[in-house]
C-alpha cells in the first residue's frame, strides 16, 4: 500500500516523548510544515537561492538545541513511525531567546547575521506579550504531510495539555501564529488572542492557553 493512500490507525497512536534517533524525522516534518510560514520566508529569504538549505539546517539546529537543553518535544507514533511532532520550551528553561554560544554561530552560518538576529528578536517580542511568568512556549508543531487532516494534531494538543496538568510551575502555553488557516486550530485548543505583532515584515498573532485548574 503506498503513503499516499495509507491512513493511520487513531486508535493505535501514542504520544511519548522524542529520542535522539527520532529528530531526523521530526526535522523533516517541521521543514514541511514551515516552509511556506511566512516567518520563516523573511527569516531566511525565500527569494534567494538556497532557501530550502536554510531553513532545513535552521530546523535541525533548533532541534539538536531543544536536545541538548532537554526541552520536551513530543511526537505521534503508530508503530514506531512518527507522524507529527511539537517541540516546547520549558519555563524554567536557561535557553529561550538566549540560546548557546555554539548555537548562535551555528545559526549565523545558516541564516546569517539578519536571519540569526530575527529569529531572536522574534522570540523576544513574543515573550513581552505573554500575560505570564511562569510558562511554556509552543515553537514548532507539525503534522506529516501525508497524514494530514485525520485529527492527529488535536491527538498532539492533547499531549501538549497533559504535559501542562504535569509541572506545578507552568501557568499555560504562548505560541505565535503567522498562518491564518492555523488559527482555528488554536482557538478549538482553547488558546486566546493576547496581541497582534509585528515581526520584521510580518504580521502574527501572540496566542495564549491558561493551564486548567486541577
Amino acid at each position: 500500500m503506498s503513503t499516499a493512500t495509507y491512513q493511520p490507525n487513531i486508535d493505535d497512536i501514542r504520544a511519548v516523548y522524542l529520542g535522539a534517533d527520532d529528530l531526523k524525522v521530526a526535522a523533516s516534518i517541521l521543514y514541511n510544515a514551515y516552509f511556506d510560514d511566512p516567518l520563516f520566508n523573511d527569516i531566511f529569504d525565500v527569494e534567494r537561492e538556497g532557501y530550502e538549505s536554510r531553513l532545513r539546517s535552521a530546523i535541525r539546529e533548533e532541534l539538536n538545541a531543544f536536545w541538548d537543553a532537554k526541552q520536551p518535544m513530543i511526537g505521534l507514533f503508530e508503530q514506531g513511525r512518527l507522524l507529527a511532532v511539537a517541540c516546547l520550551i520549558s519555563p524554567d528553561a536557561a535557553f529561550g531567546a538566549g540560546r548557546y554560544w555554539h548555537w548562535r554561530l551555528k545559526m549565523l552560518l545558516t541564516a546569517g547575521f539578519l536571519g540569526t538576529k530575527q529569529m531572536i528578536s522574534k522570540e523576544e517580542k513574543v515573550r513581552e506579550c505573554i500575560p505570564a511568568k511562569d510558562y511554556h512556549m509552543l515553537s514548532f508543531i507539525g503534522v506529516h504531510p501525508d497524514h494530514q487532516d485525520i485529527g492527529l494534531g488535536h491527538i498532539l494538543m492533547r499531549g501538549i495539555v497533559g504535559l501542562l496538568q504535569e509541572d506545578n510551575k507552568t501557568e499555560g502555553v504562548g505560541v505565535f501564529v503567522t498562518l491564518d488557516k492555523c488559527l482555528s486550530f488554536f482557538v478549538d485548543g482553547h488558546f486566546e488572542l493576547v496581541k497582534e505583532l509585528e515581526v520584521g515584515q510580518i504580521t502574527g498573532k501572540v496566542m495564549f492557553r491558561k493551564k486548567l485548574d486541577s
